[in-house]
Formats: C-alpha cells, structure tokens, sequence
C-alpha cells in the first residue's frame, strides 16, 4: 500500500481556511486505492469526510459537502482537501487515507489499507 504523508494543519478562526495536504509515496501503481480524508476530534469516533478516486470521482460527508473539496494532482502523487467556513466542531486530527473501497472510507474508516500520521487542525472561536 501507498505511503501517505500529511501537512497543512494548524491553527485557524472559526470562518477561515485551511488546505491540507498529503504527499503519496509507492512502488507499485496506487490508483487501485480510493484516496481519502478522515478525521477524529478528541473523545469522538472515526468520521469519513471525503474520498476520490483515480477517475477523479469525489464523494462528501454531509456534514462537510458544502465546505470542503478534495482534490489530487495525480502528475504530482499528491491529495489535497480545501476546507472552508471552518467551524469550532471541526477541531480534530485529520488523516489522508487510502483504501480498495470508497464506502470504508466513509462510512467505516478504521481498518483502512493506507493511512498517514495525521495533521491537527484546531478551529478557535
């Protein structure tokens, strides 16, 4: 599986902006993977938030469709998700995720196939 590593996170006011970013690192072709993000705030479960597949097809969490978009430069091997209109509740560790089926990534994200260390984000009021 792919190598994943993150970067972007930090410290933003509630309605800012933050991209992270993820660098993909393989020996071996990745675009069997579904890339993806997902994040977990302190004392909370595992949340999906977004995915994209090697066609460039995306797929949301409602509780960010609206406000962030995942992107990836495939010349670059690098996966990207813009998030706007940051909110307090978005507080957590975000982590850049790969995995053979989309739906795990959303609605299931734990045993994943590929993960990074994880960037935090913290959104201040």
């Amino acid at each position: 599986q792919p190598h994943l590593e993150e970067s972007g996170g930090g410290s933003v006011q509630a309605g800012g902006s933050l991209r992270l970013s993820c660098e993909i690192s393989s020996e071996r072709d990745y675009s069997k993977y579904v890339m993806g993000w997902i994040r977990q705030a302190p004392g909370k479960a595992r949340e999906g938030l977004a995915a994209i597949d090697s066609a460039g097809t995306t797929s949301y969490a409602d509780s960010v469709k609206d406000r962030f978009t995942i992107s990836q430069d495939k010349g670059q091997n690098m996966l990207y998700l813009e998030m706007n209109s940051l909110k307090v509740e978005d507080t957590a560790k975000y982590y850049c995720v790969g995995d053979r089926m989309r739906s795990r990534i959303l609605e299931s994200p734990y045993a994943l196939d590929a993960w990074g260390q994880g960037t935090l984000v913290t959104v201040s009021s």
